[in-house]
Order: C-alpha cells, then sequence, then structure tokens
C-alpha cells in the first residue's frame, strides 16, 4: 500500500512520459487550458503613452510660478481618434485611455481644474508623469509574457488578447469516460426500484474533468457481471486519453472491476493508498488509456479524484503546476482519530483556522458541498489538539 506522495509522483511520472500533442485554439476556447508556446509581447504594451485619467495633459516643464495657472485648451485627445498635435504653453482635454500628444509629460486630474470656455485654470501643480502609463510600461517588444506550461485562466486569455493573440497553442483537451458501476444505481430524477439510489458521482467527476479542461463522457453503468464490463472497458479504452471507474475496487463478492479490467488488457500500477476515505484507489494502463480505478462512496470517490485525477489530467497536458499549492492551517478544535492512514478531513476555513465538518461519513456528501478545504492529518496521528497546525489545499484550487 502506498502512501499518498508516492502514489502521486507515479502518476505524474507516468503523464509526462505521455503529454497530449498541441493544437491551436482560439481564445475563447482555451479557458482552462494549458499553454504549449512561450507568448512574448511583438510590440511594446502599452503601444504608446496615454492618460490615466480624464483632465487635461500639457508640458509641466512650461509651468512657472504657483497654481492656479491658466493655459488655452487647444483640442481634444479621445480614444480610438487621431491625437492633435499639442502647441507650446497650451493644453489637450485629455480622456482615460486617449494617446499623449508629443511634447506632454503629465495629466492634471478634471476634478483638479476648472473650465471657462477655451480656457482651463489648473488649481495643482503637475509634475512630470503625473496620471500617465508610459508606453512599454507592462512590456517591452521582446520581453516574455507568459510561459509554456501555464494554465490559461481569464487574466491570462485578457493578457494574450492585449498581445494581439487571437489563437494560441494548447494542449488538446483530455478525454475523459467515467464508467460507475453497481446494480443499484439509477440516473438522478429517473424511476427505479425501492432500494436504488441516483448516480450521485458521475456528475461531480464530470464538473471536475470540466475545470481541467477535459472532455469528457459519462457511460453506461456497468452491471456486477464479469465479461460486460470487460467489454465496456475495452471500448472506453479506444475513445479515451482517461478511463475513470467508480465502485467495485474493493474486495467485495461483487467487486468486479479489478478483474473486469484486467480481462480487457489493463495493468494497474497500484491499486491501494493510505488513506482515509479512498484507501482503494487504483491506477494503471489500458491500451493507451490510463485508468483511474475509485471507490464507490461518493466523498471518497470525489476526493480520490480531486487528489489523483486532476493533477492527472493537468500533468497530461503539461501544465507545469499539476498539483493545488499546500496551505497550512490551525485547527480551531480538538480532534481525537484512529491512527494508520492520512486522514484526508472536510473542512469549513475561517481565515486561517480550520473546523473540520462534523460528519465525515465517507457517504456525507453534505460535508463535501459545504467544505472550503482538504485537511491533511498525518497517519500517526491519534490527536490533535485545537491549535494544531496542519496541511491543507483548497478545494477552488483543485
Amino acid at each position: 500500500m502506498l502512501e499518498l506522495e508516492e502514489a502521486r509522483q507515479r502518476v505524474l511520472d507516468a503523464c509526462g512520459a505521455a503529454l497530449l500533442p498541441a493544437e491551436p485554439a482560439a481564445l475563447a476556447d482555451a479557458l482552462g487550458r494549458v499553454l504549449r508556446e512561450d507568448l512574448v509581447a511583438t510590440t511594446p504594451l502599452p503601444p504608446f503613452d496615454y492618460s490615466a485619467m480624464d483632465g487635461y495633459c500639457l508640458d509641466s516643464a512650461r509651468l512657472s510660478g504657483s497654481p492656479p495657472f491658466e493655459l488655452t485648451v487647444a483640442g481634444v485627445s479621445r480614444t480610438g481618434h487621431p491625437c492633435p498635435p499639442l502647441p507650446e504653453g497650451a493644453a489637450l482635454r485629455i480622456f482615460t485611455g486617449a494617446r499623449l500628444p508629443d511634447g506632454a509629460d503629465a495629466v492634471v486630474i478634471q476634478e483638479n481644474t476648472e473650465r471657462n470656455g477655451d480656457l482651463v485654470r489648473l488649481l495643482t501643480t503637475p509634475r512630470t508623469g503625473d496620471h500617465v502609463r508610459r508606453r512599454g510600461e507592462d512590456l517591452e517588444a521582446g520581453q516574455p509574457a507568459l510561459s509554456a506550461g501555464t494554465r490559461l485562466g481569464p487574466f491570462q486569455l485578457g493578457l494574450a488578447a492585449a498581445l494581439d493573440r487571437a489563437r494560441v497553442l494548447v494542449s488538446r483537451r483530455p478525454r475523459v469516460v467515467i464508467l460507475p458501476s453497481g446494480d443499484e444505481l439509477r440516473a438522478p430524477g429517473s424511476p427505479g426500484a425501492l432500494d436504488s439510489i441516483p448516480e450521485s458521482n458521475g456528475v461531480v467527476l464530470q464538473a471536475l474533468s470540466s475545470l481541467a479542461g477535459a472532455l469528457s463522457e459519462l457511460g453506461p453503468r456497468l452491471p456486477d457481471q464479469l465479461e460486460p464490463a470487460a467489454r465496456a472497458f475495452g471500448e472506453a479504452f479506444e475513445r479515451a486519453d482517461l478511463v475513470v471507474t467508480v465502485g467495485g475496487m474493493s474486495v467485495g463478492d461483487h467487486d468486479l472491476v479489478r478483474p473486469a479490467l484486467e480481462r480487457a488488457g489493463a495493468s494497474l500500477d497500484f491499486w491501494k493508498v493510505r488513506i482515509q476515505p479512498g484507501k482503494p484507489v487504483a491506477f494503471g494502463r489500458g491500451g493507451n488509456a490510463f485508468v483511474l480505478g475509485l471507490p464507490g462512496n461518493p466523498v471518497s470517490a470525489q476526493i480520490t479524484f480531486s487528489l489523483f485525477g486532476m493533477p492527472l489530467l493537468r500533468a497530461l497536458c503539461a501544465d507545469r503546476a499539476p498539483l493545488p499549492e499546500r496551505i497550512t492551517v490551525t485547527l480551531g478544535h480538538d480532534l481525537a482519530r484512529k491512527p494508520g492512514r492520512l486522514g484526508v478531513y472536510r473542512a469549513r476555513l475561517f481565515g486561517s483556522e480550520a473546523w473540520l465538518d462534523g460528519n465525515q461519513s465517507s457517504g456525507a456528501t453534505t460535508s463535501l458541498a459545504r467544505a472550503a478545504a482538504l485537511v491533511f492529518v498525518p497517519a500517526e496521528s491519534a490527536h490533535c489538539p485545537s491549535g494544531t497546525r496542519l496541511e491543507a489545499i483548497r478545494l477552488d484550487d483543485v
């Protein structure tokens, strides 16, 4: 049985040797995907000096004495329009984002002026650079803007657009096939037998996959029969980069997923990890696809996919930071537990203080829905008093 970090490193190492190909994508289709090229500024950013505020621009060196100063307003500089020249000793009305004319070095904001026809009175003494954004202030031509391996969020896409890029080179979206197992499952909202339960893991795993930039497919429920399950796995291996199984990974009489995977030609690297919840989690290959076998209990499945599936998908895409950042939290109350496995606890956060949910059952999806973080309690710890410092990851960072 592997420790969490060793098991995850095996996953990351395997993905690093099987990166997905790169493809061009429009910015509108690049959210959540991983950049596969370095983006370099081809022109300065911003491309010209411009005003950061509405007001009046002028050459501050032409002023002498104390305010107020009275200048002639010789024209208007507006965004998206040619900038008129600045006559010596005059000012231009200027708006936020408009180009600064040659010879102007400062802007006096509108609130510090009084306008009277073609004259403006400046009530303060401007200094060189006041309310001016300089050409190349963000990036000079030739400077790197974004590096390969960057996960593209809204603000990275905004920078790409500011660089005048309509398309970027990104990793192809991973294809994920999710195969829940269990005769007791039915689709949410559908009729079923009295002892049936709605299948809730699929929607969570699809949503998480989408956040990792993947295209996911919720396949048919696997029956508790060896041959049909093996056929379903074999078909999924042919169309997926990652096949995710849910349930049937333990050692019960009806837990047939592992033998069905092997019957379909899969080879498993590991199938137990020393964590709680989520011990029966498996990883391997089936054809050209990776296989991730998750426990069937909802919290166990959703946590193990967060810990293994999300880094796997990100690593396949060449994300240089496939693992979420670890933070340090302070336990807000005493915790007594049975030692032996790394505890992965659902918790609410109040600043840096963590309060573990009162129901840590592997079936309590309410606790995950309320949680802000997963808190890690060392395997050997039997008692953690209030104030204990522990590592955690924010669920928003998964």
